[in-house]
């Protein structure tokens, strides 16, 4: 992906001062590590007369398959070779907008502190993307750009020059030219519209994307023809999400309308009496959903396998049908935290009866595990090395052996929604895998058939229709039906 800015000046105003407002400076070539690659600014031409800022965007095409976000465009989901072979290292898309946003933030912010008054300054400007994937074509594109000040050429790019009459391809070359334009106000208006005539994002749309919209369509977004096209798109054509942003963006109308502040026209509600709901975090929405399936099973007598500082034991404790909670932590560490945590010295003598923390290994057999109605491996697994989770599968399902097993396991292809996260990398340090959907199901069927337990699969967090859940939990229950073949392949999981 690539994209320059290219701006002419005087001896008074020189184009170098964009290097001052990009806050990259046009001697120097500079790398910025993304969630999804490398993203590089450096500057092909550099003087007073004439000055061009590039951001050359490499993305890693086998990370974003291997986190489940490589698919190609128009393409059928599962399509294999779809996924290797596809414009996402090569045309513009939220993966660039993304990029601006990090990597030109204080520009985009309208700040800059060597040249105080140069943001608000209008200057020329020549904003160049030679593939641009317009949803809509070379129409929608100046629709869109030309409302704001600009002067569009958009150039659709041909399928194949060897073969014209197949026609043009989706892509366009754009170039855009602006005399009345503030930088800050360019940035802004690829930082919304790249994704819009993409009509796709890379990443999982919340509700914190209807404020990043609000605030990069600050004085732009609420009178332009395309609001209601702009507001959809750009929010992945979330309906409820949708609404709210133009609900916000009548209120922005209406203000500028009666020259007043948006806070004066919304004033309907006190201010002390609004409350802002905020995301669950994903790990409470963990143990709540191991807590449901535990109370759906009936679960009284609950093991938890690898219970490091204790959270799920405490929330365990606060219902009293968990008759018997045992942490389990090979660290001696982290179960004096989770002492610490369940005051267990404080604790009244009929609390203390329901719940002991164990010191042991999960790659080990331990007798003390036995005849429980359930263990828990809350993101336990892919802590271990591979090698090791055979001789972790004998001493839970084959020795042990609860009536129900849970484990749940990062989802790896949910990485890619978490724009912070480093291509390639995983959530921990210490995670030695993360499995895809299909890998963990797998695994969890050949389990399930080698020690006599049924399995089913539970999506945990937002289940994104493309890449999954954040976290994915497989719920193990003993077949006691076939008690003969159960014993048989325990004894063969044994031997192995």
């Amino acid at each position: 992906m690539f994209l320059t800015i290219t701006t002419t000046g005087t001896p008074a105003r020189p184009a170098t001062d964009l290097g001052y407002l990009l806050h990259k400076h046009p001697d120097s070539a500079q790398q910025f590590s993304t969630s999804y690659g490398v993203a590089h600014v450096f500057y092909p031409e550099a003087d007073a007369e004439r000055c061009t800022a590039a951001l050359l965007l490499e993305v890693d095409a086998v990370a974003l398959v291997r986190r489940g976000k490589g698919k190609g465009r128009g393409g059928a989901p599962d399509a294999a070779l779809a996924q290797y072979v596809n414009d996402r290292p090569y045309a513009a898309s939220s993966l660039l907008a993304v990029a601006i946003g990090n990597v030109f933030s204080s520009a985009l912010r309208g700040v800059c502190r060597a040249l105080p008054e140069a943001p608000a300054q209008p200057r020329p400007l020549r904003v160049e993307v030679p593939a641009l994937p317009a949803r809509g074509g070379p129409d929608l594109v100046r629709s869109l750009f030309e409302p704001l000040g600009w002067t569009v050429a958009a150039e659709p790019v041909a399928l194949d020059t060897a073969f014209p009459e197949w026609g043009d391809s989706r892509y366009v070359g754009l170039v855009l030219e602006s005399e009345t334009l503030t930088l800050s106000a360019a940035l802004r208006h690829l930082y919304v519209l790249l994704p819009v005539l993409d009509d796709a994002k890379h990443y999982w749309v919340a509700s914190e994307e209807v404020d990043k919209l609000l605030r990069a369509g600050e004085g732009w977004l609420s009178a332009h023809p395309e609001q209601q096209l702009i507001t959809s798109r750009y929010l992945s054509r979330r309906w409820s999400l949708t609404r709210q942003a133009m609900e916000r963006l009548e209120l922005v109308r209406l203000a500028e309308t009666d020259d007043s502040e948006v806070e004066d026209i919304d004033n309907a509600v006190e201010e002390e009496t609004e409350t802002e709901e905020k995301p669950t975090p994903l790990a409470v929405q963990r143990r709540e959903a191991i807590l449901a399936a535990l109370k759906r099973v009936g679960a009284a007598r609950v093991l938890d396998l690898g219970c490091g500082q204790g959270q799920l034991v405490q929330a365990l404790l606060k219902d009293p049908s968990f008759t018997e909670v045992v942490g389990v932590d090979v660290s001696i560490r982290a179960l004096t935290i989770a002492s610490r945590r369940l005051r267990l010295d404080r604790m009244g003598e009929r609390q203390a009866a329901r719940v002991r923390l164990l010191q042991g290994s999960l790659a080990y057999t331990d007798r003390r595990l036995k005849g429980y109605d359930a263990a828990v491996l809350s993101e336990v697994i892919e802590h271990l090395d591979l090698p090791r989770l055979p001789a972790l599968e004998y001493a839970v399902f084959g020795a042990a052996r609860p009536r129900t097993v849970l484990v749940t396991t990062p989802n790896v292809e949910y990485n890619v929604r978490w724009e912070t996260l480093p291509a390639g990398h995983r959530r921990h340090g210490d995670h030695r895998f993360e499995w895809t959907r299909e890998e963990f199901r797998a695994w969890a069927h050949r389990v399930a058939e080698r020690h006599g337990y049924g399995v089913q699969f539970t999506p945990v967090g937002p289940d994104d229709p493309e890449v999954g859940p954040p976290t994915q939990m497989a719920v193990f229950e003993t077949n006691t039906a076939d008690t003969g073949t159960t014993a048989v392949a325990t004894k063969e999981a044994k031997a192995a």
